[in-house]
């Protein structure tokens, strides 16, 4: 078996602490699912962050972008963004839905009052924040992030991963961190899914 030089375990050392950090630049790919896919978010129930449980076809007929959201990430000031995008687009039939999620560099720690507060004087947050999440497979996987990852083909590999959802209720696309909430392409995608029948 051939040993590895020097420069290799040099080399080695060096990235290694870069990788995490560079684990945003990818979706991590999961195997599509036809139930999924044919079902829609309406279905489902979840968790406030603070006021109990919520049934998600109370946005039947609206353009959704769901956001797994960390307060102490690089990419938290797209808060602002997504406010924004919010607040222009809700007369619309557009919302943005926040979901908090702990998995990431451990980047949402906070209690939900300690995450209400942090948006709501930062960022002046307005839009809905649900209970802390797991988007990742597995066993503890939110039954959102369960459907939006069977119906994409994507799960986050990081913080502020985004799902657009069609006002039926049908995953449309998924977009990495890096796009900010007023990514061209994004917006334009928006705008065709408002612009879809109710």
């Amino acid at each position: 078996m051939r040993t590895p030089s020097r420069w290799t375990l040099v080399l080695a050392l060096a990235i290694s602490p870069l990788l995490p950090a560079c684990s945003w630049l990818l979706s991590k790919d999961v195997p599509k699912s036809e139930e999924a896919a044919a079902g829609t978010i309406h279905a489902l129930k979840v968790e406030s962050l603070d006021a109990g449980p919520v049934e998600m076809s109370q946005y039947k007929g609206e353009v959704l972008l769901v956001v797994n959201v960390a307060s102490e990430c690089g990419f938290t000031p797209q808060y602002e963004g997504l406010e924004a995008l919010n607040k222009e687009l809700a007369p619309k039939g557009f919302r943005v839905l926040g979901f908090p999620s702990n998995e990431f560099g451990g980047q949402e720690p906070g209690s939900p009052a300690e995450i209400r507060k942090f948006c709501t004087e930062k960022f002046a947050v307005d839009f809905p924040l649900f209970a802390k999440v797991t988007t990742q497979a597995g066993p503890e996987q939110s039954p959102v992030y369960a459907f939006l990852g069977g119906a994409t083909g994507k799960l986050p590999n990081w913080n502020f991963g985004k799902y657009l959802v069609g006002r039926d209720g049908r995953a449309i696309s998924f977009y990495t961190s890096q796009v900010k909430p007023d990514d061209a392409k994004l917006r334009a995608d928006i705008e065709a899914a408002l612009a879809a029948s109710r």
